[in-house]
Order: C-alpha cells, then sequence, then structure tokens
C-alpha cells in the first residue's frame, strides 16, 4: 500500500466551498471509481489556515493512474467542480506526495 499525500491551498474564504464539494460530491464519485481516502484534516494551529490536506490509499502507482485518470476524465467530476467554482476558483495551489510506510508504521 502506498499513500498519496495531497495540499489544496485554498483562496481565502474559499475552504467552505472545497469542503462542501468533497462531502457532498466528490466522495461518491470517488467511490464509484473505488479511490479510497484515508483521511481529511484541516489546520487548527499552525500556519494554513485556508488549508486541505488529506490522504488517499492506492495499492500500487498502476492502481492510482488508472483510477486516478478515470476520475478525471469522469463527466460528473467536471460538472461538479464548475458547479463549486461559479463564484470564482476555490484552489490557488496543490502539492502531492507518495508515501511508503515504514516497517514499524501503525498504518500499513
Amino acid at each position: 500500500m502506498i499513500y498519496e499525500q495531497r495540499i489544496y491551498r485554498c483562496i481565502p474564504g474559499r475552504l467552505p466551498a472545497l469542503l462542501s464539494r468533497f462531502e457532498n460530491h466528490t466522495l461518491k464519485i470517488w467511490e464509484r471509481h473505488g479511490i479510497k481516502q484515508a483521511g481529511f484534516w484541516t489546520v487548527l494551529v499552525g500556519d494554513g489556515n485556508h488549508d486541505l490536506h488529506y490522504m488517499l490509499a492506492w495499492d500500487s502507482l498502476a492502481d492510482r493512474e488508472a483510477k486516478w485518470n478515470a476520475f478525471q476524465a469522469d463527466p460528473a467530476w467536471h460538472k461538479v467542480r464548475d458547479d463549486s467554482e461559479k463564484d470564482g476558483p476555490i484552489i490557488a495551489n496543490i502539492t502531492s506526495a507518495f508515501l511508503r510506510p515504514t516497517a514499524f508504521s501503525a498504518v500499513q
């Protein structure tokens, strides 16, 4: 198992729109594509109070490529994204890293 850590840095004031998009739409589309989330976080204390952090669990990089590409091509996703941005862009920047658990990690 590998994990993808993604950080979405939102335009100030737009984090609620991003959270709503995930909670009400994106997770359902991911479920159809077999994309497994490992958790979502916002910043309670520290830098990045406009950020959403989340992790996805993948069987392999090939698994990620196939499922993510199918999700990105899904017309339902395009509609949700476009509808959620009708009042303007939500995300200023996205960073991503692929992580491999250590032998002693509680999460494998």
